[in-house]
C-alpha cells in the first residue's frame, strides 16, 4: 500500500509537470520568436535631425521599420558624431560585423574597393536627380557587386549627401588660380585627393572629427563639403568664402554588414530592405530642400557665396576620368552609363 500511494503521488506529480510544460511552452516559443534584433548604425556626422543626412536617414528608417510591422523586432541605435570611431575604422568594422550600419559617403569605401572611386571623380555627375536615374539604370551594380565581393559589405540603399560639394575656405575663391597652394581638407581618399589637386588646393586628407580644430589652429585653410554639413558642424566658425565649385554629387551609402545580413532572420530581410530603400527616397527628397536652405543660413551667419569659374575648374579635372579608366577598365562601363544618363 505504501509503494503504491508513492507511485501514484509521484505520476500525479509528473503529470502535473507535464502538463505545465505544455502550457508554458508556447510562451516560451512566442519569447524566443519576439527576440529583438539589435544593430549598431553609425556616422560621422552630428547628431542633427534637419541637417545631418546620417541621423535624418536613421529617423526615416525606423519610421518604415515600425511601418513594416517589424518595430519590435529589430531594434537600431544610433551612434553620430564618430562616437564609434573615424570612418576609416568603422568602415572596416562593418566589414568585419562588429558595426551593422553605416551611414557615409561612397568614398570611403574606395579604401576598401578602388572601384567605388569612380562615384568621386570629378564632375561626373551634374546633379543628384541625374545620378539617381543613373543608379536606376544600373550604374551603381558593378560598384556593388565589387563592394560586396572584396569588402564583405552591401550598399542596401543610396540617398543623397545633402548637396553637392564645394570648397569652403579663408578667402574667396574664384576660379584654379585663387585655390592654388590652399590647404583644402578632403576625404582621405585618393580620388577625391586627387580631383581638389588637379583644381588646384594643396589637397590635405584629414579624418572628419578633426576637421574643426585643424581649421582654427590654421593647419587647414578650408574643406570641400556640402552645404548643411558645414552648418551642421560649425565651421562656418573658422572660414566665411564658400565657392561653389560643385566638383562633386557624393551619393550617400547605406553599408550593410554582410555578417549581419547572413545572422538576420530572413523573415525579416524583406521587410528591412524594403524599409532601407523607403528611407533613402524619403532623405534624398529632404536633402534637396535642405541644400538651399543651407546656404540661405550660411549667408544669414556671415558667409560670403561665391560663383566661381566651374568651367576652368572641370576642364583642369577632365583628365582624371580617363587615368583612373586606364589604371581600372572595370569602371568603364561606370562612366559610360552615368555620362549618357540626362538629368
Amino acid at each position: 500500500m505504501k509503494s503504491g500511494s508513492i507511485s501514484r503521488r509521484r505520476l500525479l506529480q509528473s503529470s502535473t509537470a507535464v502538463a505545465a510544460g505544455v502550457m508554458l511552452s508556447p510562451a516560451i516559443i512566442g519569447r524566443a520568436q519576439a527576440a529583438t534584433m539589435k544593430m549598431k548604425c553609425s556616422s560621422s556626422l552630428p547628431n542633427d535631425p534637419k541637417y545631418a543626412n546620417g541621423r535624418v536617414y536613421y529617423d526615416n528608417l525606423v519610421k518604415h521599420l515600425k511601418g513594416n510591422g517589424l518595430g519590435e523586432q529589430i531594434e537600431v541605435t544610433f551612434f553620430p558624431d564618430n562616437q564609434l570611431g573615424q570612418e576609416i575604422d568603422v568602415i572596416n568594422s562593418v566589414k568585419l560585423g562588429v558595426i551593422d550600419l553605416m551611414l557615409s559617403g561612397s568614398s570611403i569605401s574606395a579604401n576598401l574597393v578602388p572601384l567605388v572611386g569612380a562615384f568621386d571623380l570629378g564632375y561626373l555627375f551634374t546633379s543628384f536627380p541625374q545620378q539617381t536615374k543613373a543608379f536606376e539604370a544600373g550604374a551603381a551594380k558593378p560598384v556593388e557587386e565589387a563592394l560586396l565581393k572584396g569588402g564583405n559589405i552591401r550598399i542596401i540603399s543610396w540617398a543623397y549627401n545633402f548637396g553637392s560639394r564645394s570648397v569652403l575656405a579663408k578667402k574667396p575663391v574664384k576660379g584654379p588660380d585663387d585655390l592654388a597652394g590652399l590647404k583644402i581638407r578632403t576625404l582621405p581618399n585618393p580620388v577625391i585627393t586627387e580631383c581638389l589637386r588637379l583644381m588646384g588646393a594643396a589637397a590635405t586628407p584629414l579624418a572628419f572629427g578633426e576637421i574643426y580644430t585643424a581649421l582654427q589652429a590654421g593647419v587647414l585653410d578650408g574643406l570641400e563639403h556640402d552645404p548643411p554639413t558645414i552648418l551642421a558642424s560649425k565651421f562656418y566658425e573658422t572660414s566665411k568664402h564658400y565657392a561653389l565649385t560643385q566638383h562633386n554629387f557624393s551619393p550617400l551609402a547605406t553599408y550593410f554588414s554582410e555578417t549581419t545580413f547572413k545572422r538576420m532572420d530572413p523573415k525579416l530581410r524583406e521587410g528591412f530592405l524594403d524599409a532601407a530603400q523607403k528611407a533613402a527616397a524619403d532623405t534624398r527628397t529632404h536633402g534637396l530642400e535642405m541644400e538651399k536652405e543651407a546656404l540661405k543660413n550660411l549667408a544669414d551667419k556671415g558667409v560670403t557665396i561665391v560663383e566661381c569659374d566651374k568651367d576652368a575648374f572641370r576642364k583642369r579635372v577632365l583628365p582624371q576620368t580617363d587615368n583612373f579608366i586606364k589604371a581600372r577598365p572595370e569602371a568603364k562601363p561606370v562612366v559610360d552609363m552615368i555620362r549618357a544618363t540626362q538629368a
